[in-house]
């Protein structure tokens, strides 16, 4: 029996599914077929195999050589089957340890020479073998470090296939060849931002800790100058460190998305995309292999939407979904590809398109039905799940030489953390560890529901129409950070009152 058997992993989105790569010789007209569902890159890979077989010394059998990727019903895409390719070839001629093949994963792309190149996604491939029990795997050498984080797990940084061939038993001469690399990412520097550069919005820095305390939506709406920018870029300084799940899974939609990763970063992920965006950029997609789009990169982190009403309605609008749900599905007519999308959403947006529209001392140029249009796009549904809708005014006096800043980085960071852990005691017995993930049930008639008088002001603002349902309960979780940031082991009418100022237009 001439079939030999090695193990890859294809991903749909995060997921990843275990392959059965399978190597047969028969007598017949020299040929090498791949088969079970494999895309044109993937197609395209008997080619590389045989030169990057014969450029490291490397022979195949001239057979009929059937490579069967197994289940044949899913979709393999991508040219990260390489080397599990052909590994299971040269296994049909080579004496190679058929246990050590079995029990490994291979991931890597081959270059012509032979050398293993990167591919984006091996970080949740790794993840994905590991936890169906698979506990090897061979990796290029650029996402070795990558690769490494998932513990439990060996893991061979490969340079070129011989070294991969003599790693299972083989008796070849690995050659002297230099490692592919990748290139490497800049580092974050979203932490070294320093909130008391934030001048004359005392408020804001307020809201914005309010915010971060309980993991709230937040739109800031202001003049241009006002500070919504540097505020929303000292957001991730002041919120609490990823933990070890949270940080595997920012890394694993990152290395999904093409990225270099290399540690796992504690910081929260900080997204920005431009407002010309498109519904794809921001959703995510691709025709035959689906990427993540800025909904899914920002998952754990924040989503920062600068000149929000410069946004299409229909980008903004596509929003509405991964909020309510903390998940965003994207359905192709090959696959359906699940993301993550638990985030912060961060908004910022002008009064009008000059700007200046109720500005004291501006002179708003906008007719009415541009300054109409402009806001419309921002629309009530979407607008009912952000929590904190702030108003920001023109900073109208400068600092002077040794006036004392604001609130610090270091002073809010540490008041957000006791703010989390109180929330996270209270929420112990609980399926969620912030305010925001709460659900409006348990708020409103579980063991911690405020009573009638304290949530009266609540009630009559629901009664008299300025709130809906879903904005009933998102008061009562921005009250709940208020009184967490206070210390208070129960809300207070006090609470309740500033929660609802902190929604637009709608006063206790």
């Amino acid at each position: 029996m001439t079939v030999v058997r090695t193990r890859a992993v294809a991903l749909t989105g995060l997921d990843g599914a275990l392959v059965e790569v399978e190597a047969d010789l028969s007598q017949q007209t020299p040929d090498f077929r791949i088969i079970g569902l494999p895309d044109k890159s993937l197609g395209e890979a008997v080619q590389r195999v045989h030169n990057a077989c014969a450029n490291n010394g490397l022979t195949l059998p001239r057979r009929k050589l059937t490579v069967n990727l197994s289940p044949a019903s899913l979709p393999k895409n991508g040219s990260g089957f390489d080397v599990a390719i052909a590994v299971a070839a040269i296994g049909t001629e080579l004496p190679l340890g058929r246990e050590s093949l079995d029990a490994t994963v291979h991931i890597g792309e081959l270059g012509l020479d032979g050398r293993l190149r990167p591919v984006p996604g091996v970080l949740p491939a790794v993840l994905a073998a590991a936890r169906k029990g698979i506990r090897r795997a061979v990796v290029p050498h650029a996402n070795r470090e990558e690769a490494e984080l998932v513990t439990g797990i060996d893991v061979l940084g490969a340079v070129n296939l011989a070294e991969v061939v003599a790693f299972h038993g083989g008796a070849v001469a690995v050659p002297e060849q230099a490692a592919v690399t990748a290139e490497r990412p800049g580092e974050e520097t979203a932490d070294d931002l320093e909130l008391a550069d934030v001048v004359g919005q005392r408020e804001a820095v307020e809201a914005l800790i309010v915010a971060a305390a309980g993991g709230h939506h937040l739109l800031m709406s202001g003049p241009p100058g006002a500070g919504k920018t540097m505020l929303a870029r000292r957001l991730p300084g002041i919120l609490p460190p990823l933990d070890e799940e949270a940080a595997l899974l920012a890394a694993s939609v990152r290395s999904l998305a093409g990225e270099a990763v290399s540690v796992l970063r504690r910081t929260p992920p900080f997204e920005a995309p431009h407002h010309s965006a498109s519904v794809a950029a921001l959703v995510g997609g691709g025709s035959r292999v689906i990427r993540p789009g800025a909904i899914a990169r920002a998952a754990t982190g924040i989503l920062f939407l600068d000149e929000a009403g410069e946004f299409p309605a229909h980008a903004l609008d596509a929003l509405r979904q991964p909020l309510e749900s903390g998940r965003i599905t994207i359905h192709r007519a090959g696959a359906v590809a699940d993301f993550p999308a638990r985030f912060q959403l961060v908004a910022a947006t002008n009064p009008c398109p000059c700007g200046q529209y109720a500005v004291p001392g501006g002179a708003c140029v906008c007719p009415p039905i541009a300054i109409r249009r402009y806001l419309g796009r921002l629309s009530g549904p979407l607008l009912d799940r952000i929590d904190i809708e702030l108003s920001l005014r023109r900073v109208s006096v400068a600092p002077g030489l040794g006036d004392s800043g604001g609130t610090t980085t270091a002073v809010a960071h540490a008041q957000v953390r006791e703010a989390r852990a109180r929330a996270a005691h209270r929420l112990r017995d609980t399926p969620w560890r912030t305010n925001a993930d709460v659900s409006g049930a348990w708020l409103r008639q579980g063991p911690t529901a405020p009573p009638p008088i304290t949530r009266r002001p609540l009630d009559a603002a629901l009664h008299r129409g300025a709130l809906t349902l879903r904005g009933y309960d998102r008061v009562l979780r921005v009250a709940w950070s208020l009184a967490d940031l206070g210390g208070r082991p129960q809300l207070s009418v006090e609470d309740i009152g500033r929660a609802l100022f902190l929604k637009k237009g709608v006063a206790a």
